[in-house]
């Protein structure tokens, strides 16, 4: 079994007792350090992931998925001795198996963030979201919400800029941003597992879905004039 010595495993976590041990563990398997964000979960989450073998991060409230993954990535980061971090979720979905999948993918490109991806998870609808999201920013992803995500050392100081503390999600803010610093995505396709209990927090209702849908146009929005400003920035640069 291949070891994963210099990665860091992030798992943000809300009320996610029933699945978060078996998660740790998979990931535990391959050598690697895990860290459980417990995002102010009223259930055995914590003690769960405590017993599995996880460090256990406990947040005094609510902050959401991707303030838990970033509170989680800074710990690690901070910790000086991890040249790669994981992002997964523990819910169940991600198998634990696809870690060293995508850590010897990583060593085949020069990806600075690479997805586990699996586009034909969601349904109809949300994949026909995804083309419509993936056509007005041009990014070449399929899977543009996968939680499935390998950092390097440069793409997570890139997701911990105050510009993406802005951000409620991890999916397409995340790699417009990481695509204006230069940096590089790319997808392994992997085999993923439908969720054993409780839904999707951003599709659980059709408000959350609208206010997911005007946060992530403002991002694409705010992407369009960012990048006429920058391209305004190199014509007076280069003199046109």
């Amino acid at each position: 079994m291949k070891e994963c010595k210099n990665l860091a495993v992030i798992i943000p976590a809300l009320n996610e007792a029933d699945t978060v041990g078996d998660v740790v563990k998979g990931a535990l398997r391959y050598g690697c350090d895990v860290f459980v964000v417990d995002d102010c979960s009223d259930d055995a989450t914590r003690e769960q992931a405590l017993e599995a073998g996880a460090t256990v991060l406990s947040s005094p409230f609510v902050t959401g998925a991707w303030c838990a993954t970033q509170a989680g990535l800074l710990y690690a980061m901070k910790k000086g001795r991890y040249d790669f971090f994981l992002t997964m979720d523990a819910d169940g979905q991600h198998d634990p198996d696809s870690l060293p999948q995508l850590m010897e993918r990583y060593g085949e490109t020069e990806a600075n963030m690479l997805i586990g991806s699996c586009p034909d998870r969601g349904s109809m609808g949300r994949r026909l979201v995804w083309r419509l999201f993936i056509f007005l920013t041009r990014l070449k992803i399929d899977d543009i919400t996968s939680g499935l995500r390998l950092y390097d050392r440069e793409s997570v100081k890139a997701v911990l800029s105050k510009e993406a503390s802005l951000y409620d999600y991890q999916d397409l803010g995340v790699l417009l941003l990481l695509r204006r610093r230069g940096l590089h995505c790319e997808e392994l396709p992997v085999s993923m597992c439908s969720r054993s209990n409780g839904c999707s927090r951003v599709f659980r209702s059709w408000s959350a879905v609208a206010m997911y849908m005007f946060k992530t146009c403002v991002s694409i929005g705010a992407d369009w004039v960012t990048d006429s400003k920058q391209r305004d920035n190199w014509r007076e640069y280069d003199g046109i």
